[in-house]
């Protein structure tokens, strides 16, 4: 509503639209920031706890995993969903890191909130978050991170360790570092000098509920859940030539209502022959190029199993064209979309082994090979709300192990990384002059909300501890690899513990946190309204 001078009011909104603006918007963002923050809070650390999450159909998920956890609540207001947003790119990004970066965007507002009461101008806040942004990805880059060996296996196990403490794989500790670090060396192609780990396409994880966790392995090849079509075709073929299509072994039908009128008894067996052709022609095709396997994404009818299987070709049908992908990777053969299209050079012979294995009540088809760059990951396990965890924490660790084989930097975990930052930003911000230094010295405290979390989540004294950490960091430019011991809460240099994280991790926690930060205090107005009243009532789109 606004008024002209001397006017009656003037409504411009229509009716039912709800108009926040001002400081009184900035405030309900920071406090949404804070509540999403604080749901993850305690999920930090090796001494995380878990959540339990109902969806509406019953389902239970249990995990402590920043990403899983947000995916699963729904929430109302925007800035909260734009906080969950965040630590879905971060798991995209780099697989690692979402409880860390809804921490630290939560404080990051937080600490905003102070300078808005002072009626600082957003603007100003921004720009000194923008500085203070820029010189932490410099520090971090040049002085506080160190270069690590790819080649060298002990060194990668290391930073995927730190990565798993905080899961609840950790107790199969090495078992998870030697599957994430072979699965990935497996699946490592160079092309033309560039490094690709495409971990989402080419490495599969297929959970196999009973047995243990202890019999989980890396399968260099493709293992599918799927059995052959006809109990005489062969069970196990070494060296096998296999042929993939795309397309349906089946009589091709009419594509809409077809009708045929058959005057004569004998248009019936013409028209079964002319089906039985049409087949067997599909069939002839294949069968020319002598392979021992056929994989199609589609259907295969009886007849044409029954064409094959006197051929002495065993067949599989349905498969997934993810499946399908992989399999071509493993043995070398193209995918066909017609088998008039066959040529000898589509046929794969890099597989060394097929091979159909009962596990439990299902059955599993492995494709293996040495050379191969594809590769599963058979997951064991009690139950399937077990499993689920371990693939969640595997996803990381593999996401991890991919990170420093793309840029090998790693920097100190256990907050220490923070902390330094947190000394630094506070030195530069004390030769900083103007209103913009307060905001930038923010970041500083904002900082420290990690290692200060980490001290909480396993019950020390934070004030304490906080203070020493500080004193450590203060004294001595070399110990910027000190930080918490997030087991014990104790204060240890980070060299003696081994824990370091890839570079690439802790820099997106940063940009992400600030970046979102920045955005949402660029927001004065929120205007919401609904196009239609539901039911007889005005529906309100924003919670306060």
């Amino acid at each position: 509503m606004m008024r002209g001078a001397g006017q009656s009011p003037i409504i411009v909104l229509s009716q039912g639209t709800k108009r926040e603006s001002g400081h009184q918007v900035q405030v309900g963002n920071i406090n949404a920031c804070k509540t999403i923050a604080d749901v993850i809070r305690t999920s930090l650390g090796p001494r995380a706890m878990l959540k339990m999450l109902m969806d509406p159909m019953g389902g239970i998920v249990m995990t402590n995993d920043g990403n899983a956890i947000l995916r699963e609540i729904t929430v109302k207001h925007p800035a909260a969903k734009s906080m969950i947003e965040i630590a879905r790119t971060q798991d995209e990004e780099t697989g690692d890191g979402t409880t860390s970066v809804i921490i630290l965007a939560g404080e990051v507002m937080a600490h905003a909130q102070t300078y808005l009461e002072q009626k600082t101008h957003p603007t100003l806040i921004i720009q000194a978050y923008r500085q203070a942004l820029e010189d932490m990805i410099q520090w971090a880059e040049k002085k506080f991170s160190r270069d690590v060996d790819t080649s060298d296996d002990a060194e990668i196990a290391k930073v995927v360790k730190s990565c798993l403490g905080t899961k609840m794989i950790s107790k199969w500790m090495d078992l998870a570092v030697n599957i994430s670090i072979e699965a990935v060396k497996t699946i490592r192609v160079e092309k033309a000098g560039v490094r690709e780990i495409d971990i989402k396409r080419y490495c599969r994880i297929e959970k196999i509920p009973g047995g243990r966790i202890e019999d989980s392995q890396v399968i260099k090849g493709v293992v599918l859940n799927k059995d052959i079509l006809h109990a005489k075709m062969r069970r196990r073929i070494e060296n096998p030539r296999i042929v993939l299509l795309d397309c349906n072994l089946e009589y091709k039908k009419g594509e809409s209502q077809t009708s045929l009128e058959i005057m004569r008894e004998e248009d019936i067996s013409a028209i079964l022959e002319q089906e039985e052709q049409a087949i067997r022609k599909q069939c002839d095709e294949i069968i020319a190029l002598k392979p021992d396997l056929v994989f199609t994404e589609k259907g295969i009818s009886d007849l044409a199993q029954h064409f094959l299987l006197k051929a002495g070709i065993t067949c599989l049908r349905r498969l997934k064209k993810t499946d399908n992908n992989r399999l071509s990777r493993v043995c070398g053969a193209r995918i066909v979309h017609d088998t008039s299209d066959l040529r000898d050079e589509d046929v794969g012979t890099q597989a060394e082994l097929f091979e159909v294995v009962k596990i439990a009540d299902e059955y599993y088809t492995y494709v293996t090979s040495e050379k191969t760059t594809a590769c599963t990951v058979v997951l064991r396990g009690p139950s399937k709300d077990v499993i689920n965890e371990v693939e969640r924490n595997l996803q990381d660790s593999l996401h991890v192990v991919r990170n420093v084989m793309i840029n090998p930097k790693l920097v100190p975990g256990g907050g220490a990384l923070e902390m330094a930052l947190s000394r630094e930003i506070e030195e530069q911000g004390a030769k900083m002059d103007g209103v913009k230094k307060w905001p930038y010295k923010a970041i500083g405290l904002a900082l420290e909300v990690i290692p200060r979390t980490l001290i909480q989540n396993c019950g020390g004294s934070t004030i304490r501890k906080m203070t020493e950490l500080r004193a450590i960091h203060a004294q001595d430019a070399k110990n910027w690899t000190f930080g918490v011991d997030g087991v014990t809460g104790d204060l240890v240099d980070m060299n003696k513990l081994e824990i370091w994280d890839p570079l690439a991790v802790r820099l997106q926690v940063l940009k992400t946190a600030i970046e979102t930060s920045v955005m949402l205090l660029r927001i004065d107005d929120i205007v919401s309204g609904t196009k239609k009243a539901v039911g007889g009532e005005k529906q309100e789109m924003m919670p306060h």
